[in-house]
């Protein structure tokens, strides 16, 4: 029974963090603005740094079923 907050926590951090990263990919690869009025590189890190750490939470939560 205590799996069922994990499985729904690694779920969501999984998708939240694939996501992310897929969608900053390809706003990256079309030269178009990540964040508006932000430097690109500095938005584009932040994002991707943010998707990386999502992931790694989602295999955290996984890692521990």
């Amino acid at each position: 029974m205590e799996s069922g907050p994990a499985i729904f926590a690694g779920v969501v951090f999984a998708l939240f963090g694939g996501g992310l990263l897929v969608w900053t990919a390809t706003r990256v690869r079309r030269r178009e603005p990540v964040a508006h009025g932000v430097n690109p590189v500095a938005s584009a890190t932040l994002a991707s740094v943010a998707a990386v750490i999502a992931l790694t939470l989602g295999a955290w939560c996984f890692s521990r079923l």
